[in-house]
């Protein structure tokens, strides 16, 4: 059991958080007047105590809310533990979304002490359940549930639809059809045909988000700004090429340009990323096909299931 030993708030994004004794969580929001609060993923961050103390044992003189951090919380090594763990503080019930964070702007503390441990031992939640949170409160972990859907994120590359010049058809399709067939889409991305751009979405969504499955749409043919498989090859840790050759084969019945696609199946640790068609309809034909493999392969992947061989 862990116990909340801070609670930091600030008015304005890009400034240090100040230490306040209680505050009120609200639901799918975060904490009431906390500049980071909203309707996304990451509504209220958690760093460890001890982590802080380790930090501050090497020189560093910080006070909370240093870090950007909302609660400080004792007993808990949270970069140990696997996104949709859950936290009760009092009333109040909060659900781990992201581990980590890419940091863009460098700190104060990263310029004097040239590191930050926000980026790599900081947690971001959600608020499930709103309540009253003061200093002092107990904080119970509540395991992950193994039951719970698999965890779907849609990446759609295409640079005019991250313009707004192209509405983007095929993530929302992809959406759909996943979520009929009992899957959670977790979040959407819409970004430019950019490599790197692509890699580090793919890393964070992978690593920080741990989602079980990536489906990207576009980038995957001949255009020179065409470079989703390079993109996601460079993040792989193993290959799954029988998705993408099964995926083509579909498509070869309908058009023989179907041989043109270079897109790429591959796993990310426990993370499966496939390519998807840039076409809603192309969508449809191949999700089809594959979701019902595809669910048994990442039921093997997460040790849910077991090989299968016919005999």
């Amino acid at each position: 059991m862990g116990k909340l030993l801070g609670i930091c708030v600030s008015e304005q994004k890009g400034t240090e958080k100040h230490l306040i004794e209680e505050a009120d969580l609200v639901e799918d929001f975060g904490i009431q007047d906390d500049a980071h609060a909203g309707k996304w993923h990451r509504q209220v961050s958690l760093l460890s105590n001890e982590k802080i103390e380790a930090f501050k044992a090497r020189g560093a003189e910080v006070q909370p809310g240093a870090f950007g951090e909302n609660l400080i919380i004792e007993g808990y090594d949270f970069r140990s533990l696997p996104v949709g763990t859950r936290f009760q503080i009092g009333d109040a019930l909060l659900e781990m979304t992201q581990i980590g964070k890419e940091c863009h702007t460098h700190c104060r503390i990263y310029h004097k002490m040239g590191e930050c441990i926000m980026p790599t031992q900081g947690v971001f939640t959600k608020v499930l359940k709103g309540g009253h949170i003061r200093i002092g409160d107990e904080v119970i972990m509540i395991e992950k549930d193994e039951n719970a859907p698999f965890r779907v994120a849609v990446v759609t590359l295409s640079d005019k639809g991250s313009k707004g010049e192209r509405e983007d058809l095929s993530g929302p399709a992809i959406a759909e059809m996943v979520t009929e067939f009992g899957y959670e889409v977790v979040e959407m991305v819409l970004i430019p045909d950019d490599q790197k751009r692509i890699e580090a979405e793919l890393i964070r969504l992978a690593d920080g988000r741990q989602v079980d499955l990536i489906l990207t749409t576009g980038g995957t043919g001949f255009s020179r700004r065409d470079v989703t498989p390079e993109a996601t090859l460079n993040v792989a840790t193993r290959l799954a090429p029988g998705i993408a050759e099964a995926m083509r084969m579909l498509s070869m019945k309908y058009t023989k340009r179907a041989m043109l696609s270079r897109a790429v199946s591959v796993l990310r640790n426990d993370t499966l990323i496939i390519n998807m068609p840039g076409s809603p309809k192309a969508v449809r034909e191949c999700l089809e096909e594959i979701l019902d493999s595809v669910d048994h392969g990442l039921k093997i992947l997460k040790a849910k299931d077991s090989e299968c061989a016919r005999s």
